[in-house]
């Protein structure tokens, strides 16, 4: 079975075998800790030689997955350890970035593939990734996620910009501010030092409802001062009190209100008891007004705007043949 004149433990001992057996343990752990992938270079620093790696392969302990990238024991890495391996084969200061950085923030549903990744240096095109190259890539604009480098959520959403998608750029912003990971200030300071960046001008359309300075409560309420804006229409007071009570919008020359209603506010029974009511004061006090869902606001802001232009335009027509009081 062995060499004449040579023991299982002489074999064992062997130093290219000693070279194998040592590290096994620290691979193992390390592989678990990052979604069964380890790099190339993890591999050397574990105390593996480059014959060792190769031996590793050819028994079924290492598979490749891309230059420098290995899955280890089995190759059913999960989403997550593709993207770490794709990081791994771009090389150093490399980071997950647009939709796969977005997917892995929890900002976008759908996992990308080939997992996209950003690289300083310009490489060689790899079969499992897309890469992007980028010379602005700052500290401020790197993080680690679930284990995984990536671009910053300011970056993500930057990057996200640059691409003909408006709909998915959109949603990023909105699931950012829902996890309350939606940083304004952040933004404002990539967008200033991103120079002549593809996304630049979208990113800062997208996230413009978000710097108006006038005060609002809640994400229903900038939403609709943004489609009063689009269409043209004169700009109401927001959370103004009038006849006694807060009003969510109104506009004076015509004494026109919109109550907009969120599931929140409106989901007791004394909240479903009294709106009625807020409606006939106003009435009485010479004010009409209609009631907009939040859910409306978000998917038909178009409709919203054309019912809006037409209310006003008839409560003007309405007191301006209002007979004058005696």
């Amino acid at each position: 079975m062995f060499p004449r004149g040579e023991t299982f433990r002489d074999v064992a001992l062997k130093p290219a075998m000693r070279d194998e057996i040592r590290p096994h343990g620290d691979l193992a752990r390390l592989a678990a800790d990052q979604y069964g992938v380890v790099s190339h270079t993890q591999l050397l620093e574990l105390g593996y030689s480059s014959s060792a790696v190769g031996r590793a392969l050819r028994a079924g302990r290492l598979h490749l997955l891309d230059r420098g990238a290995y899955a280890v024991g089995h190759t059913a890495v999960p989403r997550h350890g593709l993207c770490l391996a794709a990081v791994f084969a771009a090389g150093a200061g490399a980071a997950l970035s647009h939709a796969s950085a977005a997917w892995l923030w929890g900002l976008l549903p759908g996992f990308p593939l080939p997992p996209e990744v950003t690289t300083p240096t310009r490489g060689h095109k790899k079969p499992r990734a897309r890469l992007h190259h980028s010379t602005i890539l700052e500290a401020a604009d790197l993080a680690v996620h679930e284990g995984v480098p990536s671009t910053s959520i300011p970056r993500t959403l930057l990057d996200l910009a640059s691409v003909p998608n408006e709909r998915r750029l959109s949603n990023a912003i909105e699931r950012a501010e829902r996890l309350g990971h939606l940083d304004i200030a952040a933004i404002d300071d990539i967008l200033g030092r991103c120079g002549r960046h593809r996304g630049r001008r979208k990113l800062r359309l997208a996230t413009a409802i978000y710097r108006d300075p006038a005060f609002s409560r809640s994400r229903a309420e900038l939403l609709f001062l943004d489609l009063v804006k689009k269409a043209g229409l004169p700009r109401p007071a927001l959370n103004a009190f009038i006849a006694g009570m807060e009003i969510d919008a109104y506009w004076e020359a015509e004494r026109f209100a919109v109550e907009i209603d969120g599931w929140g506010a409106h989901r007791t029974r004394a909240a479903f008891e009294r709106d009625p009511i807020r409606q006939e004061e106003l009435k009485l006090a010479g004010i009409d007004s209609i009631r907009i869902t939040a859910r409306r606001i978000e998917r038909h802001p178009g409709l919203i705007a054309e019912h809006l232009n037409q209310l006003l335009t008839q409560r003007r027509l309405q007191l301006r043949h209002q007979p004058s009081q005696p």
